[in-house]
């Protein structure tokens, strides 16, 4: 397996121009980076009003296999407490005011809530108008429908009319490579994606949110804070057309998904461009995959329900998210 393996990054190294050390992001010019942004293109594909992208692969068939799914009825959330304070990687922490009052005859207790939950801080989930490339968002949309009271198309709110109710897949990389994390800027490829599907037995397949563990928060709570901002594990770009082939429906990760470095000319999240423009997929990011992956070893399982719904914010970008395993 492991001759193949590098059999496989050799050749993909070529096609990229260079070669690099195994785990270390592969190198991709900006135009072998706007050809894939075409070449994996669903635009039109579910019609050219369409405002679901990958979310249409979530079908009442795989919504009622996922079910059968639940054998033990246990719940596992995925999300980390929201973090009210302020850190290098957390710029925007959560705001909570609680309030009291008497409202007749009633003692009661309010809260308001404020949080800029993109970034590297908060788990949430990344709707289609995040991301634009060369002025569109997925399906033609113009960046110009960015308005700001709100995506004039794409907005999360859509997302949440259904929420996302489907078989999740977890891949915990560094269990499969026998690790406590993966060390920052370690690249995962289709080869790497492909060996795990080996190895447990279990194949990626249409309407699947796909999370991949790098064991962030395992490091962090073993060494302390990084600047994950500048070096992070995490998948290459060149997945995007692994994901249009299997057409998974969302994918996430305990960091951002993209690898950083990414390798990729000019860019810091080209993944995130290419899944959320071209191929109108979702993205969750900084998930805690910790109490997850303890439940799934435990059960020697990799797949469950995988429940989430976001906020229904008309024309909003994503949205903050408590997703849960249900095995």
């Amino acid at each position: 397996m492991r001759v193949i393996r590098v059999v496989t990054l050799m050749l993909l190294s070529l096609t990229m121009g260079s070669v690099w050390a195994v785990g270390e992001p592969a190198r991709m010019s900006k135009a072998d980076y706007d050809e894939m942004m075409q070449s994996i293109s669903n635009w039109g594909r579910w019609g050219t009003d369409d405002e679901l992208g990958t979310l249409n692969t979530i079908t009442p068939e795989k919504r009622a296999a996922a079910a059968k799914l639940v054998t033990a009825g246990v719940t596992v959330s995925m999300a980390l407490e929201l973090n009210k304070v302020k850190d290098d990687l957390n710029q925007n922490p959560f705001e909570h005011t609680l309030t009291t009052s008497e409202f007749a005859g009633h003692q009661v207790a309010g809260d308001a809530y404020a949080v800029d939950y993109h970034g590297f801080a908060h788990s949430h989930m990344d709707g289609l108008p995040h991301f634009a490339h060369k002025g569109k968002f997925y399906n033609g949309v113009p960046y110009s429908a960015a308005k700001p009271d709100g995506a004039e198309r794409l907005g999360i709110h859509n997302a949440g009319v259904n929420g996302v109710f489907t078989r999740g897949v977890l891949i915990d990389m560094p269990r499969y490579l026998g690790k406590e994390w993966m060390e920052p800027g370690h690249a995962i490829t289709v080869a790497d994606l492909e060996a795990w599907e080996k190895a447990s037995g279990v194949t990626v397949s249409a309407g699947d949110v796909l999370l991949i563990r790098t064991g962030r928060w395992a490091k962090i709570a073993a060494e302390g804070q990084w600047n994950s901002l500048e070096k992070a594990a995490g998948s290459h770009a060149s997945i995007a057309r692994w994901l249009k082939d299997r057409d998974v429906a969302v994918i996430g990760c305990d960091g951002v998904s993209d690898v950083m470095p990414s390798g990729v000319e000019g860019l810091v999240n080209p993944l995130h461009e290419l899944v959320l423009v071209a191929l109108g997929m979702p993205i969750l990011d900084n998930l805690d995959l910790e109490a997850v992956a303890s439940e799934a070893a435990q059960r020697d399982r990799t797949t469950f329900l995988f429940v989430g719904a976001p906020l229904r914010v008309k024309g909003g970008t994503g949205s903050p998210l408590n997703p849960l395993a249900v095995f």
